[in-house]
């Protein structure tokens, strides 16, 4: 790719990918690789001429007690440097500053002056004091700070408690601040990271989804030529963006295989078939394996052994189906290739527990070990893409806009909101209280935003819970199941609110589930926050 480009040497912060996502957005692209990588590999990365920048991101860790620093190279490309948090604390100590731990250390909001008139902080600030001094408000994390400047430096920001909270040398465009830019409590935070990355280094801002077609359409015909590929096509964003973009660049090549569990939402496997079948004319084989799923489900209750029997079963059916495509004679020439929708917060996540510089968040995995265990090699087109991006990219591709701005659906299915046993009669009435709910939300407006309650919350669904209660209807008595909504509101899926919607929206989904849905005679709504709750119930 012929983009600028910035690297991002992680020094194992959980926020990191923030900082890739917030430069993204300023439609420049960018790298996330570990902080251990040699002064080798970064001149090789620079090599190609497009690396504009560098950015060293924050830690847990103290640069006094691990040996964790930036590869030497890193100051002597002659290109713009900034670190964040302990990447201006390393910054500070290897080029000749001094850190100490900090007597007061400081988490959460702060208010920073900024000094110093640099080309990074010049006229951005949140308020002005009486005494003329510009004031930035920001998301402090650490506790240890600079207590003395590298030479060449010059104070650039500072709070009460932390008197270098920002650094400068301006001569060599080497910029650090104490606080986190690139979090949403940061007020100035993205105009502070578009200065850095558009201004002093000197991007380009193309970086574009609907650019970036040509670009990946090219690259997918280069890397298969003219062998087959098949996907396992669930009908989440991902793999239907992936399937999209690949069917885009080899057509009659790509053979979807679309495992059908029997716990999908309603009509969602036809809507699947008629969008990749129907207007793509993408050749997509349907495997029915309802009955399979819920007899080997049958009796368990625990979630955990849900999970691992739903993961082994697709595995088996997906093998199955894939050798009878890779086997000779089934196709033209035998599948060569398996894609995945990998994307790169599981790339960087992955390569972050490797490093073991992250606490580890999750380990990568997709279809599992499914590239080696059917001798295939393994094509993942969206692995540079973070998640909006890839919704960027569907859109672009001519998916519809429903499809790709839909909330996240787990893999498992209605397995995991069926608590306790999973039954085909249990997830019959799931699925039709669900789509109500899902309705209902998208279509009540929210008036002072104009969006639709889908819309404003981050996920939604319903959650059959396997016990009965007591209900009148008519002049009869009812023995029928509880169903339980959430609705809840993220930037970042790691924490959650519940979502405060409308109690008329509410009263409405509740009315029309216990009308509609004949053996449903209860409807709760989850107010539980993640923590201490989790998002999913199982």
């Amino acid at each position: 790719m012929q983009h600028d480009k910035i690297l991002i040497l992680d020094f194992g912060s959980q926020v990191t990918q923030l900082i890739a996502r917030r430069i993204r957005e300023a439609h420049v692209y960018c790298e996330v690789h570990p902080c251990d990588v040699s002064s080798d590999w970064v001149r090789e990365f620079a090599a190609d001429g497009h690396l504009k920048g560098i950015v060293l991101s924050g830690s847990h860790a103290s640069v006094y007690e691990v040996d964790d620093k930036a590869p030497d190279a890193v100051y002597e490309l002659g290109i713009p440097v900034l670190g964040i948090c302990y990447g201006m604390q390393t910054m500070a100590q290897q080029l000749g500053g001094k850190v100490e731990g900090s007597h007061t250390r400081e988490f959460g909001y702060a208010e920073v002056r900024a000094r110093g008139h640099t080309a990074l902080l010049k006229d951005i600030a949140d308020f002005t004091t009486p005494e003329g001094h510009g004031m930035l408000k920001v998301w402090m994390s650490h506790g240890d700070k600079v207590t003395e400047l590298p030479p060449g430096f010059k104070l650039m920001a500072s709070t009460d408690s932390c008197p270098i909270a920002g650094m400068a040398d301006e001569a060599r465009r080497f910029y650090a601040v104490q606080f986190h830019p690139e979090v949403t409590h940061t007020v100035q935070g993205r105009a502070l990271l578009d200065r850095f990355v558009l201004e002093i280094c000197g991007t380009s801002p193309d970086w574009v989804m609907r650019d970036h077609i040509a670009e990946a359409v090219e690259k997918i015909r280069e890397q298969v030529g003219d062998e087959e590929v098949i996907l396992g096509l669930s009908g989440g964003v991902d793999s239907s963006v992936a399937a999209a973009l690949i069917h885009r660049a080899i057509g009659e090549q790509l053979t979807c295989v679309f495992v059908d569990h029997g716990l999908l939402r309603l009509n969602e496997g036809d809507m699947v078939m008629e969008m990749f079948a129907g207007k793509l004319h993408a050749k997509v084989v349907r495997v029915d394996a309802a009955e399979l799923f819920l007899g080997e489900l049958a009796g368990v209750s625990d979630p955990e052994q849900k999970r691992k029997i739903i993961g082994r079963l697709f595995v088996d059916v997906f093998k199955a189906e894939a050798a009878k495509l890779t086997s000779s004679g089934a196709s033209t020439k035998g599948a060569k290739w398996l894609a995945q929708g990998t994307i790169y917060p599981d790339v960087i996540e992955s390569g972050g527990a490797k490093s073991k510089k992250a606490v580890t968040i999750k380990s990568h995995h997709n279809v599992g070990g499914l590239p080696e265990q059917l001798g295939l090699k393994l094509l993942e087109p969206l692995r540079d893409l973070f998640k909006d991006e890839v919704r960027e990219l569907g859109v672009a591709l001519g998916l519809p806009h429903d499809m790709v701005y839909r909330h996240p659906f787990p893999g498992p299915g209605l397995g995991v909101r069926i608590l306790g046993e999973v039954k085909k009669d249990y997830a019959d009435l799931l699925r039709r209280a669900d789509a109500i709910f899902i309705e209902e939300l998208r279509s009540t407006i929210e008036p002072h935003s104009g969006k639709s309650w889908y819309d404003l919350t981050s996920q939604a669904f319903t959650v059959f819970l396997p016990v009965k209660s007591v209900g009148v209807m008519g002049d009869g008595r009812t023995y029928d199941y509880v169903v339980a909504l959430r609705a809840v509101q993220t930037s970042d899926f790691m924490t959650a609110d519940w979502a405060e919607l409308p109690y008329s929206l509410l009263k409405r989904v509740s009315s029309r589930i216990i009308n509609e849905v004949r053996g449903i005679n209860r409807v709760t709504y989850d107010v539980s926050s993640k923590p201490p709750a989790t998002i999913e119930w199982e």
